[in-house]
């Protein structure tokens, strides 16, 4: 434990991760040191156009960079990962502390982004013990989708605080068990704090275990005909062990498709995550001398991305590999919340070309997922006994759902509390109460630009998409203080090409004409009250003609 102070209240809050799933990003904070667990990414939505990322408001943290001590990793998925090269150019981090696996690709995910900002890396495994100013923390290795992953205990001046991570508790696990016991131990010992993972807590029962899912990979291995296209998320070493397994038992070849896939393939075969042999893998380029029967092609897009591998191979872009009659495509992934039309369209391409299309369903169990069901939840509750609970990584109703299962095994309505991004709480003298709330909005990424894109230009761009632009041209001589030529009005988006378009066109021109003129009867008129003008004029006619508010651009050409 680092040094006791007395009336040093410790805040504890989100900047991402609350009322939603991904960008999880979670502070601990005294008066002197501040440490943050995970530095995660959300992909955006359809409607967020142009949009890359979502990433937190870093503003508090670059307010009191000071203070910081470190960052700590839980595990090597994208909503937990994938904000660090935005966050170590927005804010020094003096320290990375991260299992094995997630280290290595945070390196690789750094080099890609091409940060040129010192960051120093330091590797932590379930016997760990670190100390992070006045900070003590500790790990729990837990079972998940990924290897390396764990949860994180803190200990401080007033009080023990957990975060599980995202886990799920797994009895057969494609690999290293979740230590209940050590849960079990940090429970008994006490816990004033917990943060515990709630994307299933609207989910009965048990979570299946990883294990379940490998009866229906080989069913499907057993069945295809021809080549076998299957869809995962890269980060899912262990669907992937259980795949290349399959691959193997049923004497065939494999081709590894996918930037992240081939890197996160590349660590774990080097860290002995996943077992393959050399002489089972193939090229895109070298696989021609294989029959299509004896054809695995493993690959990224399972969220129907448009740039990702399956995507690229649906639509005929990609090179030297295409559908053909025949193939077996397998998305061996559940749909994120949002990405049901993309995927949607993907699977139709496939099936277009040909392709026998199966997903996850009752009649073929391809995918389980990495988060706890309500009875794991309750389990886990039980050992780490609380006296205040905090639902993390979730939707407003996941949160809410995971709260009320908390009230089942006894933790009082008062000492639990659902949060949004910013809110914050105190914990001092192992007592919880509110605290202050702390800019969390989001922060929309186009490219690789820190600075992220304004809600303005977000804003914009929504208009653009749902409703059109409107530009107007005047030609103004302002020493005679006319206009030489009638206003030109051009639409983009969102009026029918054709005779409704001029006949618009047409009146819209009439009508700014008309409104201009009668405002340069008045000497002092400047540009801008032209162009208030203007956009009153138009955004009321096109409003009243299509229903529609497009953007507004008025262009001032002066003569003199």
């Amino acid at each position: 434990m680092g040094i006791k102070i007395t009336n040093n209240p410790i805040k504890i809050y989100a900047l991402g991760g609350l009322g939603e799933v991904g960008k999880n990003t979670y502070c601990i904070e005294s008066e002197r040191h501040l440490i943050i667990i995970d530095a995660g990414v959300k992909f955006p939505e359809d409607d967020l156009v142009g949009v890359d990322y979502v990433i937190p408001n870093y503003q508090h943290l670059k307010n009191n960079q000071g203070k910081i001590r470190a960052l700590f990793i839980t595990h090597g998925h994208e909503d937990h990962i994938g904000a660090i090269p935005f966050l170590v150019k927005a804010i020094k981090v003096p320290v990375i502390y991260a299992p094995k696996l997630a280290a290595a690709l945070i390196r690789q995910k750094l080099e890609e982004k091409r940060v040129r900002e010192k960051v120093n890396i330091v590797e932590y495994d379930e016997n760990s013990e670190i100390t992070a100013g006045e900070f003590n923390v500790t790990f729990f290795r837990v079972t998940h989708s990924i290897p390396d992953s764990f949860g994180i205990c803190v200990d401080t001046s007033e009080g023990r605080i957990v975060t599980t991570g995202d886990f799920k508790i797994d009895l057969t696990p494609v690999g290293p068990d979740i230590q209940l016991a050590k849960i079990a131990d940090i429970g008994e010992s006490g816990v004033d704090l917990l943060l515990a993972d709630s994307t299933n807590a609207e989910k009965e029962g048990w979570t299946p275990s990883e294990k379940n899912v490998i009866n229906s990979i080989n069913d499907i291995f057993d069945k295809a005909p021809g080549r076998l296209i299957i869809s995962t998320f890269s980060s899912n070493v262990s669907r992937i062990q259980q795949i290349i397994q399959a691959t193997i038992s049923h004497n065939r070849k494999i081709v590894i498709v996918g930037r992240s896939m081939v890197n996160t393939i590349e660590y774990a075969r080097k860290f002995g995550y996943i077992k393959i042999p050399s002489s089972i893998i193939r090229t895109v380029d070298n696989m021609q001398d294989v029959k299509d029967s004896e054809m695995v092609v493993l690959c990224t897009g399972s969220q129907g991305e448009p740039m990702a591998a399956l995507s690229r191979i649906a639509n005929g872009t990609f090179k030297n590999l295409h559908i053909i009659p025949g193939d077996t495509v397998v998305f061996s992934s559940s749909p994120i919340p949002g990405n049901g039309n993309s995927i949607n369209k993907v699977v139709n391409l496939l099936t277009r070309y040909g392709a026998d299309v199966i997903t996850n369903s009752i009649f073929s169990e391809i995918h389980s997922s990495g988060h706890p069901s309500r009875k794991e939840l309750q389990l886990n509750l039980k050992l780490f006994n609380p006296k205040y609970f905090m639902p993390v990584h979730g939707e407003y109703h996941m949160l809410k759902l995971h709260a009320d299962i908390a009230k089942t095994i006894g933790i009082p309505d008062e000492n639990i509390f659902v949060l949004g991004n910013g809110d914050t709480l105190i914990l001092e003298n192992h007592r919880i109460r509110d605290g202050e709330r702390l800019p969390a909005e989001d922060v929309y990424i186009d490219g690789n630009d820190i600075n992220g894109v304004s809600t303005a230009v977000i804003r914009d761009r929504k208009i653009l998409q749902d409703d059109g632009m409107v530009s107007v041209l005047l030609c103004l001589d302002s020493k005679q203080n006319k206009l030489t030529i009638p206003p030109k009005v051009i639409t983009v988006g969102f009026v029918s090409y054709g005779a409704n378009e001029d006949h618009l066109t047409r009146h819209a021109s009439s009508q700014v004409l008309e409104a201009v003129n009668e405002l340069l009867n008045n000497n002092r008129v400047t540009f801008g009250d032209i162009k208030n003008t203007v956009r009153s004029v138009v955004s009321k006619y096109y409003y009243r003609k299509t229903q529609r508010n497009p953007m507004i651009i008025p262009l001032i050409m002066n003569i003199n």
